[in-house]
């Protein structure tokens, strides 16, 4: 009986035994290794556009006409920079080349073509800049019952609201559902007349402005009482 007791003792100790070391060796087997996410690639930078483009973009909407004030800087090889107005028969004094036909042109078209002269016998590899400083050609006028009727000179996004605020705003007796735009006629001689309801605009329909085209005469008449 003894030695059945001591059998059985051996047995259960043998089998906690072998339970307990799978148990060790499930808790210290190496954790899987985790797979780090994918990191894709960074996408290749767009180029910028080029100076040229940019420049012939940005200056593309104004051509150069009488009275304006252009910037010369010729920045290689040596640095000269002025001031040029244009002359009435549309033309500049620029330096080394002297007179340069610039009327009709964009600043990027007179760059280029000062850039040329100066090539064909003047610098080596010239580097010029040409901007617009003020713009005098571009004129619409204002007449009528508005307090500083007269010349204005025009500028980007001009509509006839603004174009009157610039004049001064109405006269007591000038009626804002009485305006009217002159604007000359490209294929005859003569006039084309906008009719503009100033009140219409300043109660919020912006549709019922109008950009002021080069050469626009504004008319503003009194109201009826």
């Amino acid at each position: 009986m003894k030695k059945l007791l001591l059998l059985i003792t051996f047995l259960t100790l043998a089998s906690v035994g072998c339970a307990t070391a799978k148990i060790s060796q499930e808790t210290q087997a190496p954790s899987r290794e985790m797979t780090a996410p994918a990191v894709e690639a960074p996408q290749a930078a767009v180029a910028p556009e080029s100076n040229d483009a940019v420049i012939a973009q940005a200056t593309a909407s104004y051509t150069v006409g009488p009275d304006d004030i252009l910037g010369i800087d010729i920045l290689e090889p040596e640095k000269i920079s002025t001031r040029a107005v244009v002359a009435p028969d549309g033309s500049i004094t620029a330096p080394y080349i002297g007179q340069v036909q610039v009327a009709g042109q964009t600043p990027y078209l007179i760059r280029v073509a000062i850039e040329k002269r100066l090539t064909e016998g003047y610098l080596k590899s010239p580097s010029v800049m040409v901007s617009l400083l003020e713009s005098h050609s571009r004129k619409f006028f204002v007449y009528g019952a508005v307090n500083r009727p007269g010349e204005y000179a025009l500028a980007d996004k001009m509509s006839v609201l603004r174009a009157i605020s610039m004049a001064g705003g109405f006269t007591k007796f000038g009626s804002s559902s009485r305006v009217k735009v002159l604007r000359a006629k490209t294929d005859s001689n003569g006039y084309e007349t906008i009719k503009i309801n100033i009140k219409a605009v300043m109660d919020g329909d912006s549709k019922a402005d109008l950009a002021i085209e080069n050469g626009d005469i504004i008319v503003t008449s009194e109201g009826i009482f």
